[in-house]
């Protein structure tokens, strides 16, 4: 039986004011005062924090019962690491841990240093990989809709790359083109050079993608996308699916973010949307009914002949299209 380590990784910065989440405060065209931004911070991060130990804890529950059951199988444990920055930032957030303590795992605590997010996330997986930790899979503190699943299914995904002998790279996108999720384990040939730093224009998420491509097409697993709250629009998105992610839980194994919802709940924070006007012409695209006019514009002239068959030759070419695809992707699993 072999014994081995796997590392859940967040990154996080003391819930200051005026350092965290500054994009939401009033100074930037939000509508948060500095204070309430520091937080909304720290009621997203304690979530983040019991989510990732609930899923590490039902890891090792598993592990556990396999072990008990066949001794030969390897035995895996499943540790909690938080890394912030700069050093006289680590008793801030160790006294953040122990406001709410105690937790039901141990809290592990590192301080990365660099001169770029790159190099600061380089030198955390550096510092966890030298402690003989085999995987790690890394979030960020402002992600309170992160499905305890993908932590899950991520750690699951990179085992069974070990498993087959090829090293692998887990990664979730946020909204924005970069990533909610990223892990990969301390033999698969990648790294962060020049995918948060770039000074050319690509996406964090392309950036990585081409990683795993010129390294030898290093396997890879993708989750769903999981919104990152920087910015209000970003806020108003992450607070309707908490509230749909807390109704659903009554049916399904899922994690609220309570802490979070409560804060919105407390600030009286409604989230909405401009009317709607625009009218879904489906009854003329069906055939059913009269084409829709701009408003004010007035009687319109009847379709020609002509026009008819150019929208009917359209509508032809689309469903051909459709079969194509549809036939070609049946044949991948035929």
């Amino acid at each position: 039986m072999a014994e081995r380590k796997q590392a859940l990784l967040i990154f996080t910065k003391p819930p200051i004011p005026g350092i965290v989440k500054t994009r939401m405060t009033t100074e930037y065209g939000g509508f948060l005062t500095m204070e309430q931004a520091a937080r909304f911070y720290k009621c997203c991060f304690y979530d983040i924090c019991e989510m990732s130990m609930q899923a590490l804890l039902e890891l090792q529950a598993e592990n556990d019962a396999q072990v008990e059951a066949d001794p030969t199988a390897d035995k895996i444990t499943y540790d909690f690491f938080c890394s912030t920055t700069p050093a006289d930032s680590l008793d801030q957030v160790r006294e953040l841990f122990d406001e709410i303590g105690p937790w039901p795992m141990e809290v592990n605590l590192i301080i990365d240093t660099g001169k770029t997010f790159d190099e600061h996330f380089n030198d955390a997986y550096k510092q966890i990989f030298d402690l003989g930790y085999e995987s790690i899979v890394a979030i960020g503190g402002d992600v309170p809709t992160m499905p305890k699943g993908h932590l899950i299914q991520a750690f699951q995904w990179l085992e069974y790359f070990q498993s087959i002998g090829k090293p692998g790279f887990v990664q979730a996108p946020c909204q924005e083109c970069g990533t909610s999720l990223v892990g990969y384990s301390y033999n698969t040939p990648i790294d962060h050079d020049g995918i948060y730093y770039n000074m050319d224009g690509r996406p964090a998420l392309d950036g990585y993608v081409q990683k795993l491509i010129e390294n030898g097409d290093i396997p890879s697993a993708y989750f769903d996308p999981v919104a990152d709250i920087d910015e209000v629009t970003d806020l108003a998105h992450s607070i309707s699916c908490m509230k749909a992610i807390r109704e659903a839980a009554k049916f399904q194994p899922l994690f609220v973010p309570r802490r979070t919802l409560a804060w919105v709940e407390f600030m009286g924070i409604q989230v909405s949307t401009p009317p709607n006007d625009n009218h879904d012409p489906r009854d003329y695209l069906d055939g059913t009914g009269e084409a829709p006019q701009a408003e004010g514009a007035g009687e319109q002239e009847e379709p020609t002949i002509e026009d008819l068959q150019r929208i009917a030759k359209g509508m032809t070419a689309i469903r051909e299209a459709n079969a194509e695809t549809n036939a070609y992707e049946r044949g991948k699993y035929e």
